[in-house]
Order: C-alpha cells, then sequence, then structure tokens
C-alpha cells in the first residue's frame, strides 16, 4: 500500500503539467515508468536486499524503460544502451530544455519533450521512493513533491486549480499515515484513539480545501513576467542580456500607451555608458527625488533649437521592475504610487520602493526639433563629456574602426557620418536573426561578440546598438546605449481622442544614442528591419507638410545631458559611501512591516508545530498510550543530536539515556510502561495504565536532555527541531551523537 500511495502522490504532481504541455503520450508514460520502478522496489524489499541493491534493481528499471522507449533503435535487443544510446542522450535532454526554455504553453508533447518530462518523472520515483521507505522521512518527501507540482504554476500562473490541490494534499496525507503505519507493532488500540489521526488528517485536509477555496482567491494573482516564456525572465534586463527574453515566442501585453505626440514614442527604462570590452554595463547614477525642482528639469538647449511638447499616458498591465518605462526627454512624471527618484544624468525614473506593475502615469517631454542644417553644424562631442561615453577597450577587434572609416568616408560632419552608418546597417547587408548569434557562441555585446557580429552579419538589437555604440566612439563621439521598448501597435481604440498602443514583451529593445553639444543625446536606430531610423528635415520644409521641421521621424528625439541647476556629471558614478537620494514624502512602513511579520511567521512554524505534536503525544500518553510517551523521548534525543538507531531495544536506548544525564526514575516507569505495551498487553487491547506518571516522565525526560545539550544545539532544537522530518529508527535518527555502550545490563 506504501507504494500506492506513493505513486498516486507521484500523480498528483504530474498533473499540473497538464496545464503548460499538451497532453499526450508522456503522460501514460511517466506513469507507468513511476509504476514500474516502485513495484520493482517493492519486490526487491520483499526479498529483504539492502537498500542500495534496491535503488540500483529501480535506475536498471529506469533505464531499461528509457531505452525502450527512446532508444529502441540504438539499443540492444531494445533494452540494453549502447555506446551510440549514449551519444544520443545529450541532443534528445537539450532538445527538450531548449522547448521548456523557449516555447509558449501549452507546450507541443514532442519526442524530446518528452524525453524529458518521462525520464525526469522515473529519477523523482526513485527519490521518493527511498526518502519514504528507506530513509523514513515521508514528511521531507511530501515537501518534495510539493515543490515538483509548483514548478508550472510559477513558470506559467493561471487560476488555482482547486481539484488538482484537493487531490495532492489528500494524496499526501495518504501518503503519510500509510508510513506511519507501516512503523507501527499490530497493537491492538482503543477504537476512540485509532480514530485520532485518521480524524485529524481529515480536519487538516479541510481546511486545506477551506483555504484553497476561500482565501486563496484574496491573495493578489500572480502575474506572467514581461518576455517570460516557460524558463526565467525578466521584466526589464539592464544588463542587455536579452537575447533569452527575445527568443521566447509567448508575448506578453506589458503597457498601454497613449500620447499627443504625431506617433507612439519609444520609452526608455535606462542607459548603459560604460563599456570595459567585455559587457556594457548600466549607468552607477544616484536619484533625487522625483518632486524637486532639479529631477526632471527644462532642457538646456541653444536658443535656436525649437522644442515640441507632448503629453504621453501609460498603465503598466503586466511588468514587474523597478525601471519605469518613460518617454524621452522628459520633464515630469506625474501620477505615481509609492516613492520614485530620478536620474537627471539620463531622465529616466527608478523605484525607491516598490515596482511599476499596476502604475498608471502621465509623462511631460520637451523633444529638441533642429534642423537639418542646424545639426550638421555641430559636432558630436561634449566638451564636458565623461569618459565612459568615450573609453574603447585595448583589444578592439581591428574590423570596428575599419568598417567605421570605410562606411563613413566621404562625408563632411558628425551626423551625416552616423546617418550614413546607420542606413549601411539598414539597407539590407545585415540580416536580424534571434538564433544565428546563439548557434556561433557570440550571444553577447562584448567587443568579440561586436567583432563576430560584424563579420556574420547576423544578430538582433543588442548587435546592432552595440556595434553601432562602438564604431561612434572609434569615431571619437561620445555614445551610449538605451534599455526599453519600440513604440507599441495601435489596438483600435481612442481614449481622450488619442489613439491607445500596446506594447508587449516583445517589443523589449536596445539601440544608440550620441551626444551633440547644444542640442544632446540624439537616439539612432541601426537595428534592421525595427523602428524608425533617425533623419531631420531642412529648414525650407514647408511648415504643416511632410517635411516640417516639426515634425522629424519619431526616430530623432535628441536632448542634452544637463538640467538648470544642477550639474549631472555630480549625480553620475557617486561615491559609495552617498545615499540613493532624499525620499519622496514620508515612508508607508506598513509593507515592510508585513514582510518582517510574515518571516518571522515562517521562521516561528517549525516551533509551533514541534510543539503542537508535543502537546498531542503528551495529551495521548495521559490516555494511557505508552507509545506516544515513548515516542516523545524519541524525538527529543534526535532534537538534541542522541542517536535512536532502529537495531536498539528500548532497554539499551533507555541505558543511553540516562547516560545521557536523564532521570533514571522517569527513565525506568518510561521503560516499563513501553515494555508492557510491547510485550504483554492485556486482553481488552488496553495497556498497563500509570496515569500520568507516563506523561510526566516523559516531559522530565525531555527537559533534562535539553538542558543538557549544549546552548547551540538547544536553540537549535527549538526553532528548528529535527525530529519533524527525521524519524525515530530512519537512516537519518542513527546520525548525531555517536551511540555510547550501555552502562547498565537489562
Amino acid at each position: 500500500m506504501l507504494a500506492v500511495a506513493i505513486l498516486a502522490a507521484l500523480v498528483a504532481a504530474l498533473l499540473p503539467v497538464l496545464g503548460v504541455v499538451e497532453p499526450g503520450a508522456w503522460l501514460l508514460g511517466a506513469v507507468v515508468l513511476a509504476a514500474l520502478i516502485l513495484a520493482a522496489g517493492f519486490i526487491a524489499r520483499s526479498f529483504r536486499l539492502p537498500a542500495v541493491a534496491v535503488s540500483l534493481i529501480e535506475a536498471g528499471v529506469w533505464v531499461g524503460f528509457m531505452s525502450i522507449v527512446f532508444f529502441r533503435d540504438s539499443a540492444m535487443l531494445w533494452l540494453i544502451p549502447t555506446p551510440e544510446t549514449v551519444r544520443a542522450v545529450p541532443g534528445l535532454y537539450q532538445d527538450g530544455v531548449d522547448e521548456i526554455v523557449l516555447g509558449a504553453a501549452p507546450l507541443e508533447s514532442t519526442v524530446s519533450l518528452s524525453f524529458f518530462i518521462v525520464g525526469a518523472m522515473g529519477l523523482l520515483a526513485i527519490i521518493i521512493d527511498h526518502v519514504v521507505v528507506t530513509a523514513r522521512m515521508p514528511l521531507l518527501a511530501s515537501i518534495g513533491i510539493v515543490a515538483v507540482s509548483l514548478i508550472p504554476a510559477i513558470a506559467v500562473p493561471t487560476d488555482v486549480d482547486v481539484m488538482a490541490f484537493v487531490f495532492l494534499a489528500a494524496s499526501i496525507l495518504f501518503l503519510i499515515r500509510l508510513e506511519t503505519r507501516s512503523r507501527e507493532k499490530p497493537l491492538e488500540r482503543d477504537a476512540e484513539r485509532s480514530a485520532g489521526v485518521p480524524a485529524t488528517a481529515i480536519g487538516i485536509g479541510a481546511i486545506a480545501v477551506v483555504i484553497a477555496v476561500v482565501a486563496t482567491p484574496l491573495f493578489p494573482q500572480p502575474i506572467l513576467r514581461a518576455g517570460s516564456g516557460l524558463g526565467p525572465g525578466h521584466g526589464i534586463d539592464a544588463t542587455l542580456q536579452l537575447g533569452d527574453d527575445l527568443r521566447r515566442p509567448q508575448e506578453v501585453d506589458v503597457l498601454l500607451v497613449r500620447s499627443d505626440a504625431p506617433t507612439s514614442p519609444y520609452l526608455r527604462a535606462t542607459t548603459l555608458s560604460r563599456f570595459e570590452g567585455g559587457v556594457w554595463e548600466p549607468d552607477r547614477v544616484r536619484t533625487v527625488p522625483l518632486e524637486a525642482d532639479y529631477a526632471l528639469g527644462p532642457l538646456d538647449l541653444d536658443a535656436d533649437i525649437r522644442i515640441s511638447v507632448y503629453t504621453t499616458s501609460i498603465e503598466v498591465l503586466n511588468l514587474n521592475s523597478t525601471y519605469l518605462p518613460v518617454s524621452y526627454p522628459a520633464v515630469a512624471v506625474t501620477g505615481l504610487d509609492g516613492r520614485w527618484g530620478a536620474v537627471p544624468y539620463n531622465r529616466t525614473v527608478m523605484s525607491q520602493a516598490g515596482s511599476t506593475q499596476g502604475q498608471t502615469y502621465e509623462v511631460v517631454t520637451n523633444q529638441p526639433r533642429p534642423t537639418l542644417e542646424q545639426i550638421r553644424a555641430i559636432d558630436a562631442v561634449a566638451a564636458d563629456a565623461r569618459d565612459e561615453t568615450t573609453e574603447l577597450p585595448s583589444d578592439l577587434p581591428a574590423n570596428i574602426l575599419e568598417l567605421a572609416l570605410e562606411q563613413t568616408a566621404g562625408t563632411t560632419n558628425d551626423y551625416d557620418a552616423l546617418v550614413k552608418l546607420q542606413s549601411w546597417f539598414r539597407g539590407g547587408a545585415f540580416r536580424y536573426s534571434l538564433e544565428a548569434p546563439v548557434e556561433d557562441g557570440f550571444d553577447g555585446s562584448g567587443a568579440e561578440a561586436v567583432g563576430q557580429f560584424l563579420e556574420r552579419r547576423e544578430g538582433y538589437c543588442v548587435h546592432f546598438a552595440s556595434a553601432f555604440a562602438l564604431m561612434a566612439r572609434t569615431l571619437e563621439m561620445p555614445s551610449r546605449i538605451v534599455v526599453g521598448y519600440l513604440p507599441g501597435t495601435a489596438n483600435g481604440e481612442i481614449v481622450d481622442s488619442k489613439p491607445v498602443f500596446t506594447v508587449n514583451s516583445s517589443l523589449v529593445h536596445a539601440w544608440p544614442e550620441v551626444y551633440f553639444e547644444g542640442i544632446g543625446w540624439i537616439p539612432f536606430e541601426p537595428t534592421a528591419g525595427l523602428g524608425n531610423p533617425t533623419s531631420f528635415s531642412p529648414a525650407a520644409a514647408l511648415p504643416g507638410q511632410a517635411g516640417d521641421p516639426q515634425s522629424p521621424t519619431p526616430g530623432a528625439t535628441p536632448t542634452p545631458t544637463s538640467t538648470p541647476g544642477a550639474n549631472p556629471n555630480d549625480l553620475l558614478n557617486p561615491r559609495d559611501d552617498e545615499a540613493s537620494g532624499p525620499a519622496v514624502g514620508a515612508a508607508n512602513p506598513l509593507p515592510m512591516a508585513g514582510v518582517v511579520i510574515g518571516i518571522l511567521f515562517l521562521l516561528a512554524l517549525p516551533a509551533v508545530w514541534r510543539e503542537v505534536r508535543r502537546r498531542q503525544l503528551l495529551s495521548a500518553a495521559a490516555g494511557g498510550d505508552a507509545a506516544s510517551a515513548w515516542t516523545m523521548v524519541q524525538d527529543a534525543a534526535i532534537d538534541v543530536g542522541i542517536a535512536v538507531p532502529a537495531s536498539e531495544s528500548p532497554r539499551a536506548f533507555a541505558a543511553r539515556l540516562i547516560d545521557e544525564g536523564a532521570p533514571p526514575d522517569a527513565v525506568a516507569v518510561l521503560l516499563t510502561a513501553i515494555e508492557r505495551a510491547s510485550y504483554a498487553p492485556t486482553a481488552g487491547g488496553r495497556d498497563f495504565w500509570l496515569g500520568d506518571a507516563t506523561g510526566d516522565a516523559a516531559t522530565a525526560v525531555r527537559a533534562t536532555l535539553l538542558a543538557a545539550a549544549p546552548p547551540s544545539r538547544r536553540v537549535l532544537a527549538v526553532i528548528a527541531p529535527r525530529s519533524l522530518i527525521v524519524r525515530p529508527g530512519s537512516v537519518y535518527a542513527g546520525g548525531g551523537t555517536a551511540a555510547k555502550a550501555p552502562t547498565r545490563s537489562g
């Protein structure tokens, strides 16, 4: 029956996978393999084989089943793996992992994915069987089963499946109860006492169901992370590690945007200026209160540069990040809840407590509108530019500078050189690809990866942006990279006479910027096939026409780096001992207090659980149950590190307890009670009742053992008692303090 209980628990843990993988032969294969393994273990133990032999037999069943189902063409007699079979395993395994990481739910039940799930189920069956039957630790096995069942829900959050939860809870309670009964001697018990454990289990199950049905809807529902498939994902990755997010085909709507600008704007999260050869690093910036006058103040431009003012409304749907997506260059952000700080250096906004999830806010931008003649007359250089925007590594691949000079040959000003470089990337010489970089191992933005990208000429936004920025630096122009989102797609809704655009997770993007003195940072769009290339119109264009200088293409959103009343360079790379800026308003202590209370509650659970179990055993002992009093003493011994091996008689164990300092009289009472209950029970099924003596004796022995233990062990015995997961007589109960030879004869 114990094997059946384990199989039921494993099947309950497997059911949530149906929510992320289409039903198929993998389900039957996983159940059959688990059943065969457990049956093999049961038969092996019936011959009293050692635990190692049992596990080896189960492993052999696993290998044979996997060979027959997945590798029968290469296996000897369809059953015995050959070298060819072994060589085929890594490829099939990797294909299964790739489908899980890169796929979108529900996944198709392919051969590689079936191999991954069925194989994992078989290995889990071997482990759980060992933990429950050999190690006698059903509680630990139950924790593992629950953890496995939660993986699909964490990867793809959905509504709570009440029936699956009830089945899982019932199977775990059934497993624990059967394992407990398998260790009990077949003594007759009072009907009242024999019904106690099942009644308790039913009560716990009922409470669990009530919590699942009633309380769960009251908690905040989990959200899909932007860019997440079934593998790990990030809302906004500020380290240019965007490849995994972009390759996940599952698209999640993250933002709703509406603006009075001519087109939906790019939205930035942060900038990366420092490049040390291997990776672009986010700017180490100091935030200031968003409400401060110098946080997002007016632009400092040349007097003849025109400015257009736009307002953009943004609603966050599914984005959990500390970086707030804002249009650029922002001069005001309103409507946010919580504490937020601004970064004057790059005009971004970051959370000082909380995240972007659920926020609705407005961004006011002042976009500089230079004419084509104006920007051609200005050099791409800043008199006060910091080294971070111009540094190049000493081992920069030679083809980066060579191609930069080759492609910009014949240009007479910095702007034309950059536009020519932008056109080269977008003109057909390069191909946008999410897979080609990974195949050749240069899925990154470092100098070596850029050099390979310029040779292969296939990559995605990270490669285009990094290559453009480095080539601009070789031409002695300050550059940096921005991480954010491309403009969204109109969804057909109109709010306040403004079209609504949806931004989904596939639009996470990186693009370069170059600094022009008197105008600021100008974005460019080199990525082939994406976004809007930057261009400016001549002053002669008629107002209101397509070439109106007030309506340049959306890629052109230049801005300066400074604001009146504050030097942004003082806010870049602050000293380590500087604070991140004053708080925005009074801090709300409730969230932090809730976290602290929650942590303390979790830490206190083992001690509370231990006390509840002790009181239950004490109550049973007072009713004449000698086994409960004896279990109290065994649990206390395990908690303080005294071995409780299965092969030791009660009399030998009692002698060791006395050697450890336990009171002899109390131990004698317990020993008499357990020996009478074990070897001389009354015909009516009732033990020799000693009143409250056994309970008092067990309490005295427990207190003495705790008092005699070292302080560190005593503290652990209270806050993290080992006896909650280590059962008397199990393999792990034989460890700890070495058993002393008894000094008293029985």
